[in-house]
């Protein structure tokens, strides 16, 4: 049985953690460097420091659906105030021209977050910590045929992590299909128009197990986007999320929003029809509209919902230490639920 659209909090009936505290400390510690490992060699990408906070008026900030408040603070000592990032999508690219990464190479860096209007449930924490990943391309590399192939590259590492997890711990029962199903948003509309886009994807990834939709962020035939993008990092047209199938939840889930970024072109379209113009005085979109940044593809992978999903647990709150409401704290403690 899948987890009703209505109940935020859901554990199976009968489920136990699969290791104990003091293991699923220990596993967590492994996969994040076993996957760090596996990735950066697939993608060809190097570890680089990230920043927690940019000053308000760098145009740097991801305003992720548009509605959700970063945490903001005054600096006395720069006479500016500072946003805690929801992500490091631009900041990422900008990380690029300025260390001289040439085509064909990436950086990668540990991105840490909050996000205060997240709403609370199995997979959703106000605390946000991923992978943030980009890497320079070419203006040939702009197609879909090159972002599935960085897609298999993400997935592999995944499974090749899993693997060697279950090595350590022969006791996990989990398993992920490492053949990737790619689908537009569209031909998932079309396919299941009268469910909601999370239906519609766990849908398509029950069947599938590994699943890939492409070509977010645009009106549908519908006259609704299947999922809300900012304007200005991923091209609506080259970009997607990567789900698995999670068989303790039964559901499918996101761990990867990813995307070719925009370019001069697509970031003008794009800005106009999100009605975000005023953008383009900021200083990154000045200096993308121009032409100063190199053309990237990237993206994130959450950590704690890879080490979740890896280690087939039921809550976000197992692997990460976050905070968490009254009703929340109830059901896992009566579960017998563990929250770090």
């Amino acid at each position: 049985m899948s987890i009703p659209e209505s109940e935020r909090v859901y554990i199976p009936d009968g489920y136990k953690p699969p290791l104990d505290e003091y293991d699923t400390q220990r596993a967590i510690a492994f996969i994040k460097s076993s996957f760090q490992e596996h990735f950066s060699a697939a993608l060809n990408l190097k570890r680089v420091s990230a920043p927690l906070f940019v000053t308000e008026n760098s145009g740097l900030n991801d305003n992720l659906n548009g509605y959700e408040r970063p945490v903001t603070f005054d600096v006395p000592a720069i006479g500016a105030d500072a946003q805690v990032v929801h992500s490091l999508a631009k900041w990422k690219r900008l990380a690029l021209k300025r260390y001289n990464f040439s085509v064909g190479n990436g950086l990668y860096t540990d991105m840490n977050a909050i996000r205060r209007d997240e709403e609370l449930d199995n997979i959703h924490s106000i605390y946000v910590d991923q992978w943030d990943w980009e890497k320079i391309i070419t203006a040939e590399n702009r197609n879909l045929d090159f972002l599935k192939l960085i897609v298999k590259a993400c997935v592999g590492a995944v499974c090749d992590t899993a693997e060697s997890l279950k090595v350590r711990y022969p006791q996990l029962k989990t398993s992920f299909e490492r053949n990737v199903v790619f689908i537009t948003s569209q031909e998932l509309e079309d396919m299941y128009p009268d469910l909601t886009p999370k239906q519609r994807e766990d849908a398509f990834t029950k069947i599938h197990r590994t699943s890939c939709v492409m070509q977010i962020g645009g009106k549908l035939k519908s006259g609704k986007p299947h999922d809300g993008r900012a304007p200005d990092y991923d091209d609506w047209a080259l970009n997607c999320d990567i789900f698995l199938w999670s068989s303790v939840l039964n559901r499918a889930i996101e761990i990867s929003s990813m995307g070719i970024r925009v370019n001069a072109e697509s970031l003008d379209r794009q800005l106009t029809l999100a009605g975000c113009d005023c953008r383009r005085e900021l200083p990154f979109h000045k200096m993308l509209l121009a032409g100063e940044l190199p053309l990237t593809i990237g993206g994130g992978i959450g950590q704690s919902r890879l080490c979740m999903l890896l280690l087939g647990c039921a809550h976000i709150g197992e692997v990460q230490s976050s905070l968490w409401d009254d009703e929340t704290v109830k059901i896992c403690e009566a579960k017998g639920v563990p929250l770090l």
